[in-house]
């Protein structure tokens, strides 16, 4: 292939620079605010695609949100790719086509379905930390397969969550897994004047986290950051026991996008043994059902939200009616606001004890269920931020409040303590 030579307005820093010559397939970088994160890997996106030798090249760049990206890489891409000639840019796909058949489109995973059908030579996962787990397992992953395309993950430390996960994977892999962290004290990136006066204005937390790269600090408006805590402390995270004799319950949430989200749990004693989480989208409700059927468990109420009683357009039927049809019979909650259900996990979270194993992903999303803070008004905004997590969340938290519901009335038995480590 003849390729004409382009001078792209790049000039890596050193770091970057060592970056791009060391990486390799899979990479997880985890460093400080203003490190370059983005201009680093854009620029690697744009040179891959114009170099590579693959018949229709095809990458992508992808942040939590659509509007994320177009926010923060779109004018970027834009810029480095000006000077390419013939190049040309699609403003509602958010995708840089180039004269080689190679392009560069920008995603949101907070629409993966948009992802699903699509091979990719190279990606770009910017933040993580704020996506859901399954975006790269079942979405992006796959889509790399059949051409053997690399990918790249970035971001600032947000608690122990999937960034965590990947990066002390990467770390103990070696072979195609490379792993880097860049704290701010270490680069030499910022000068120390601005970080003393950042050390000044921001938490002791909020600076280990945003500079320092401190997995450890506390998450940033985590709604239930103290009640997972205290969780961990108490070792109830761990291995949860079903007991076979006590009925299981099940308690949903239908949210936006086909997004369906379910937890399985059982009262014994005074313990709230959560036993697991799943979740899914793009599949129907007969898949659900299925997942049901397919455990071992002696039911006894499945839990859903108020709206599940509302009648679809397409068939006249609301999804309380396909449930039933399928075997599951709905126990409708009232309708609540997310405040109610926050209050209500609260009160019951130091009873809960949940499967380490089969709650992964739902411990993972209540620990990033986070108030979003308003830099203009220097507060928490009064509700949570509608993201992956607050699926998991809301179903958590009408687990919670069906506690009332579900509880026999009969006296409660002796709580077993044979089982605690």
């Amino acid at each position: 292939m003849n390729v004409q030579r382009v001078a792209i307005p790049y000039s890596p820093r050193p770091l970057q620079r060592e970056l791009h010559k060391t990486m390799r397939r899979f990479n997880v970088i985890v460093a400080h605010r203003r490190f370059g994160k983005t201009v680093l890997t854009l620029n690697h996106l744009l040179k891959a695609a114009l170099t590579c030798e693959l018949e229709r090249p095809r990458f992508a760049y992808i942040t939590p949100f659509r509007t994320q990206a177009k926010t923060v890489a779109w004018d970027y891409l834009k810029h480095y790719a000006d000077p390419v000639p013939g190049r040309q840019y699609n403003e509602a796909e958010l995708r840089c086509d180039l004269p080689n058949g190679g392009r560069v489109t920008l995603f949101g995973a907070d629409n993966a379905d948009a992802l699903r059908g699509q091979y990719f030579d190279g990606v770009v996962l910017d933040e993580f930390a704020q996506m859901s787990p399954r975006v790269w397992s079942e979405v992006v992953r796959p889509a790399l397969a059949d051409r053997k395309g690399w990918a790249i993950f970035i971001g600032t430390p947000m608690g122990e969550n999937q960034f965590f996960d990947v990066y002390e994977a990467a770390k103990q892999a070696g072979g195609e897994w490379f792993a880097a962290m860049y704290k701010a004290s270490e680069t030499g990136l910022i000068d120390a004047g601005e970080l003393a006066d950042a050390r000044r204005v921001m938490t002791k937390p909020q600076y280990a986290q945003e500079f320092e790269c401190s997995f450890a600090a506390a998450i940033l408006g985590a709604v239930y950051g103290d009640e997972i805590e205290r969780a961990v402390n108490e070792k109830r995270i761990c291995s949860v026991p079903w007991e076979r004799s006590v009925e299981v319950h099940v308690s949903f949430d239908l949210g936006m996008a086909d997004t369906t989200t379910m937890w399985w749990w059982q009262e014994v004693g005074r313990e709230i043994r959560v036993l697991e989480s799943y979740e899914n989208n793009g599949v129907g409700l007969d898949h659900y059902a299925q997942i049901i059927k397919d455990r071992p468990y002696s039911y006894g109420k499945f839990f859903l939200p108020h709206d599940v009683e509302v009648r679809e357009l397409g068939t006249g039927k609301s999804r309380a009616e396909t449930l039933r049809a399928l075997g599951i019979r709905p126990n409708v909650m009232p309708r609540t606001s997310p405040e109610d259900r926050i209050n209500a996990l609260r009160m019951s979270f130091d009873r809960m004890w949940f499967d380490e194993e089969k709650c992964a992903d739902g411990i993972k999303a209540l620990r990033q269920y986070r108030y979003e803070y308003d830099d203009k008004r220097r507060a928490f905004r009064p509700r949570p931020l509608h993201d992956w997590a607050s699926h998991y969340a809301d179903a958590a938290g009408l687990m919670a409040e069906a506690l009332t519901v579900a509880r026999p009335r009969k006296a409660m038995p002796k709580r077993d303590t044979t089982w605690v480590v």
